[in-house]
């Protein structure tokens, strides 16, 4: 007999209010963080974003398929997956489809889903979505028994826990939530760096075997087995092959923090993974500058990275500048930005802007800022920086929902760079295990199957008959079980078998089916066993998805000179080619840009010249040195090679404004290249009127941003030629008429900043200086270059030594000048050396000094480069030996 329990109703439970209280909001602080603010790190994605995602799937709607409404896909969510508010949901949409708020997009939307300047998107009934390609990665194989499924709120239907997430969307796109006493903030970065990081960490060991063997030689073999690049393949090598003494790298405030997530044993260090990910990459662009956030984060899942826009510093046809804001940085409001530079320009804090305009359209950014004639336009880029949304700080916050592989709740934990890559390797093994046992599967069912049809084929008579006798479907099918020993699959495959499929051909295809799906099951197999082979594949998908979706990095990198980790240590020392036009542009490039060709050619086009500009100046530099820029005003500035951008044969270049605080009008007019400020005793100076003057190098060795007075300028003279000189060298002047003049530079004392200098050469009435250089004694040689394409070599005993401001020798027949035209560059070369010449059309040609001839201080020369019509040699700049190895 069944004995009634009492009823509850009317009772009066006891319970402690601080107990229930505390229960009650670790339940709803749960909930929170789990079903709604922060993303899985298996797929990246909050509930709601992988909701929609396979709502749209199951819908059908591709990236290859028609745009749907809006409104109906938030329909189809809440209905089934998401019991919230459809504007929350729509939201969520809205965003994966705006290309400013992902680096790649997973919808792909249709009407207005917002901008840049904060404008909401239209109202749902008025847009239309589909998925996005890259979606679709995401959803790839999710019938295929690969991931976990749970009820929807309701229990009417399933929705998948995780998705199978062929690409590391955690890192991809980034996230960002509040939930209840925690955070995230994942900035988005690149695919190919992350393929490529994700590629090292697979094959990590056997790296570390062939840096362990090869040593000093490994980066080649990295290259060629690894598929690395030789830059990252000579990083990694020299990373591994370091000593305990560079821990130094990591900064010292994060030390005791990162030492225990990059020092585990046997496993990446971050200063690894970085040769690879070399920071965020932010869909708008933008410059991280610095490298202890992103190394903070990376190691310890926490880190401050500093943002700015891109603000161009252009030339305007009246003489006057501009900056040009082509990009801002990451979830900056664009609208807000020219708001507050407006308020800044009205309230006179930023007092040398006469107009702004906001330029954008459909094919970019651009904000312009017209400066007042006089402006300094680097000091109000910073401004502009100091004052604005334009320098930002990026708050890197790597917490993600953790599962542990038996299971249970998933629980936040703090990533590094390396555990976030980890966890998307662990979880694709997971999910290519699993869909190759459903394969697997699969296959064997069908084999088994179509054993049981060649077995029908092979005695089709008995089996025809064995039916034709059967009283029923049900008769046969046993009699097929106990006759031609089959099971019960097989012989209601034979039953179901099509009269066609007995035809000769027709047999033939079941047979090599058979043998197909033998052969898959051998490979499946094969793969379950040998789980290597899987991360083989995971590789192999990274690099499929790389080749399909792969960009450069948007986000560049830059590294202040406070920066602990050493800019220069991060700069490769190479040789360059930096080119200034007589309207100011300048430029750095690589000497490989040219490739070598015999004297004589017509060479290539190697400047992007606007009309009536000419290159005036051009001498090569390695990455590391330092250049003194001299103006006609007689200042020097200070800059280092790298900080001049690098560009392109037919670039134009950028205005010198970009890099140095030059004043409004003032223009270069010498620069030298200074390796080590202890390699020379003097800066020994000649202007075009033949005056020279030596100052210790010392005092330009802490050149200040603004400037310093290098040298006191005689009215219509310029300064044009600086040189490093030591004690006792010579200096050999050369004038456009083909003078030569050789003394020592003893004879010229050591004078102050402010001096003028003393007279270096007597000029004739229609002459000017065209060319300095150091003699360090007899070796070497002079070429000479004429404007007309002539030139040659002389050794250097053939120019005598005279005395300070006399006239000197001939080093070229003044009968000669209307055929060659004047001299217009000289350089001090050895015969391994090889030298670039350019034109003032911006022709360039690069050939070896040995193709030049070695002649007589007078003759003519031959002719070296091949002018069209009009043009002329402009400029000559020598590419020592040891930088011709490096750049070829």
């Amino acid at each position: 007999m069944k004995t009634e329990q009492p009823s509850k109703i009317g009772a009066v439970e006891v319970v402690n209010i601080q107990d229930q209280m505390r229960r009650a909001y670790l339940d709803y602080a749960m909930s929170v963080i789990v079903a709604r603010a922060l993303p899985d790190a298996r797929d990246g994605l909050k509930p709601v974003h992988r909701r929609i995602l396979y709502a749209m799937h199951d819908m059908g709607i591709r990236s290859s398929t028609a745009y749907k409404k809006s409104a109906r896909i938030v329909g189809e969510v809440l209905g089934k997956y998401h019991p919230h508010g459809d504007q929350a949901v729509y939201d969520s949409m809205a965003r994966m489809a705006q290309e400013f708020s992902m680096r790649y997009r997973l919808v792909d939307g249709q009407g207005n889903f917002g901008s840049i300047d904060g404008d909401a998107p239209a109202a749902m009934r008025y847009t239309e979505a589909r998925l996005a390609a890259t979606a679709e990665e995401m959803l790839i194989d999710i019938d295929k028994e690969t991931v976990e499924w749970s009820e929807n709120f309701d229990g009417s239907l399933l929705e998948p826990d995780v998705l199978p997430a062929r690409w590391p969307n955690l890192l991809l796109n980034g996230a960002s939530g509040i939930a209840v006493g925690m955070s995230t903030n994942i900035p988005p970065h690149n695919l190919s760096e992350l393929a490529a990081a994700i590629a090292y960490l697979i094959d990590r060991d056997d790296i570390l075997t062939v840096i362990e063997q090869e040593g000093d030689a490994a980066p080649s073999r990295l290259v060629s087995e690894f598929g690395l690049l030789e830059s990252q393949a000579e990083e990694v090598s020299r990373i591994i092959l370091r000593s305990d003494e560079d821990e130094g790298e990591i900064p010292t405030e994060i030390a005791e923090e990162a030492y225990p997530l990059i020092d585990e044993a046997g496993e990446a260090s971050v200063q690894e993974l970085m040769v690879f990910v070399k920071g965020p990459d932010f869909p708008t662009g933008g410059i991280v500058v610095g490298g202890d956030g992103s190394v903070a984060a990376y190691s310890t899942g926490k880190g401050r990275v500093a943002l700015r826009g891109v603000a161009e510093i252009d030339e305007m046809k009246s003489g006057q500048h501009r900056i040009v804001i082509t990009e801002i940085p990451y979830q900056v409001n664009k609208t807000n930005l020219i708001e507050r530079i407006a308020e800044l320009v009205r309230a006179g804090k930023i007092n040398m802007v006469s107009d702004l305009r906001d330029e954008s359209d459909r094919r970019g950014m651009r904000i312009v800022l017209e400066l007042k004639r006089g402006a300094q336009p680097r000091k109000v880029r910073n401004q502009i920086y100091k004052y604005t949304t334009m320098q930002t700080t990026f708050g890197v916050q790597l917490l993600a929902l953790i599962t542990s592989p038996e299971g249970g709740q998933p629980e936040p934990r703090l990533l590094s760079l390396r555990r976030a890559l980890q966890i998307y390797i662990e979880h694709r093994q997971h999910i290519i295990t699993r869909r190759s046992q459903h394969q697997l599967e699969k296959a064997q069912f069908r084999a088994h199957v179509l054993a049981g049809l060649l077995i029908a084929i092979a005695h089709i008579e008995a089996v025809v008959d064995t039916i034709r006798k059967a009283k029923n479907a049900d008769a046969a099918q046993g009699k097929l079980i106990t006759k031609f020993n089959l099971d019960e699959q097989q012989a209601r495959a034979i039953l179901d078998l099509q009269l066609r499929r007995l035809a000769a051909l027709e047999r033939l295809q079941i047979e090599q089916e058979h043998k197909e799906v033998l052969e898959r099951i051998k490979y499946l197999e094969d793969l379950l066993a040998h789980p290597k082979k899987i991360l083989t594949l995971i590789k192999d998908d990274l690099r499929e998805l790389d080749d399909k979706y792969g960009d450069e990095r948007r986000t560049l990198i830059a590294y202040d000179a406070t920066d602990e980790l050493g800019i220069e240590d991060m700069i490769a020392d190479e040789a360059d080619l930096i080119l200034i036009t007589t309207r100011g542009y300048i430029k750095r490039m690589t000497p490989k840009a040219f490739r070598a060709q015999h004297r004589g050619g017509k060479g290539m086009i190697g400047q992007g010249l606007r009309e009536e500009e000419e290159v005036e100046i051009m001498f090569s530099a390695r990455s590391l040195h330092t250049i003194l820029f001299f103006t006609d005003v007689g200042k020097v500035y200070s800059a280092k090679a790298y900080e001049i951008p690098s560009g392109g044969r037919t670039d134009k270049g950028i205005s010198p404004h970009n890099v140095l605080a030059l004043g409004a009008g003032e223009k270069i007019t010498a620069a030298v290249p200074v390796p080590s400020f202890e390699e020379a005793d003097y800066c020994t100076m000649v202007t075009r009127q033949g005056k020279i003057k030596r100052v210790a190098l010392s005092k330009f060795e802490a050149v200040r941003p603004s400037g310093l007075i290098a040298i006191s300028l005689s009215r219509g003279d310029v300064l044009g030629w600086v040189r490093l000189t030591l004690d006792g060298q010579g200096v050999l002047i050369i004038t456009e008429q083909g003078q030569a003049l050789r003394f020592s530079t003893d004879l010229v004392r050591s004078m102050g900043r402010s001096a003028a200098g003393v007279k270096g050469i007597n000029l004739r009435q229609d002459d000017c200086v065209t060319g300095v250089e150091v003699v360090k004694g007899d070796g070497g040689q002079l070429l000479v270059v004429t404007s007309g394409g002539y030139g040659k070599r002389t050794p250097m005993a053939a120019y005598p030594t005279k005395g300070r401001a006399t006239r000197g020798v001939a080093t070229l027949a003044r009968k000669l000048l209307p055929r060659t035209g004047p001299v217009v560059a000289v350089r001090t070369v050895l015969p391994q050396d090889q030298i670039t010449i350019i034109t003032t059309n911006g022709q360039a040609l690069r050939t070896s000094v040995a193709n030049i001839p070695e002649l007589g201080r007078v003759t003519m020369g031959s002719r070296l480069i091949r002018l069209g019509d009009g043009d002329t040699v402009a400029s000559v700049a020598r590419i020592a030996e040891d930088d011709v190895e490096v750049s070829a």
